[in-house]
């Protein structure tokens, strides 16, 4: 038996990737578009389950928890600039 395996992939110089589950500084974000009602969906949850991300996502149609985080995290970053 051969012991030894040939690659199936042939090498080469290229610079890999980094893969899009890294985490990325919340400056790094593209801003997600809400409307005002979920704006206020958002704003009432937390104040009722904090950042139960999975649980506010449950109540909006569409989003996800990554959306619904990112939001808030962008929102807040925002405002404590403007202080």
């Amino acid at each position: 038996m051969d012991t030894q395996r040939k690659s199936k992939h042939p090498k080469t110089n290229a610079t890999i990737v980094a893969s899009s589950s890294e985490e990325v500084s919340s400056l790094e974000w593209e801003e997600i578009a809400m409307t005002q009602e979920e704006d206020d969906l958002i704003c009432r949850m937390y104040k009722l389950v904090g950042e139960r991300w999975d649980l506010i996502a449950g109540r909006i149609p569409g989003r996800t928890a990554e959306e619904i985080e990112r939001f808030w995290v962008i929102k807040n970053h925002r405002r404590s600039q403007l202080r």
